[in-house]
């Protein structure tokens, strides 16, 4: 761009100002303001320069400095993916591990296994893994693992999928009703969560309003299942 470009692009930035100061709802657009500047500079960089200089992005040293942090920005993101996902597949195949010594029901849960549960079952072809699924619902239910927080137990609604939430649910009620049941007694309940995920979460709710002191995370699990 030679130097009447820039200043006829200058102006229509100061005109674009001028309108969007009339207007309460634009009057603070930050990304009109920034263009306007930007042109200034540019206007002022021309200025600077020796005659008949047009302007070259590619020659301008702050355009070269900003493209070059978004790209290590954006590398930086890449590999953080990459390290997230890694994690979990090795996470993943920790629990597989697991599941294959019949271990997996003495362990409690991490932060993340939500996503490592999501990647057992991307490889299994979307099939559910009915018993990862059963170990946390159980985690959920006691406050195994991370769920002894209150903050992950209520993050668990939006990670983990209807059938889970409601199984976790009903076993919360249950074991107020048979203290001490065994998690093979209350087997019953991953079937119903499988069958009828909606009808399971109005039960545990019709019986966490029935006992006085519900659990409001698990109560209120239940009813946004219901």
């Amino acid at each position: 761009m030679d130097s009447g470009a820039v200043a006829q692009a200058l102006e229509d930035a100061r005109f674009d100002a001028r309108q969007d100061s009339r207007h309460e709802d634009l009057a603070e657009d930050v990304h009109g303001r920034a263009e306007l500047a930007e042109w200034e500079r540019i206007e002022q960089l021309l200025a600077d320069a020796a005659p008949d200089t047009v302007y070259d992005p590619d020659a301008d040293d702050v355009v070269q400095a900003e493209l070059a942090a978004d790209a290590a920005a954006d590398a930086a993101a890449r590999e953080a993916e990459q390290r997230e996902a890694a994690r979990i597949a090795a996470r993943a195949d920790e629990l597989q591990a697991l599941r294959e010594l019949g271990t997996l029901e003495q362990t409690e849960p991490r932060e993340g296994d939500e996503a490592a549960r999501d990647e057992l079952t991307r490889r299994a072809g979307s099939y559910v893994q009915k018993d990862v699924d059963a170990w946390l619902a159980h985690a959920l239910a006691a406050h195994l693992g991370h769920y002894r927080d209150p903050d992950a137990r209520e993050a668990a609604a939006d990670l983990h999928p209807t059938h889970l939430l409601a199984h976790a649910a009903l076993l919360t009620e249950l074991a107020h009703l048979a203290p001490g049941a065994g998690v093979d007694q209350l087997a019953f309940a991953a079937r119903l969560s499988a069958a009828d995920p909606e009808a399971t979460g109005d039960l545990a709710a019709f019986l966490a309003r029935a006992r006085p002191g519900a659990d409001p995370i698990g109560l209120t699990a239940a009813a946004d299942i219901g």
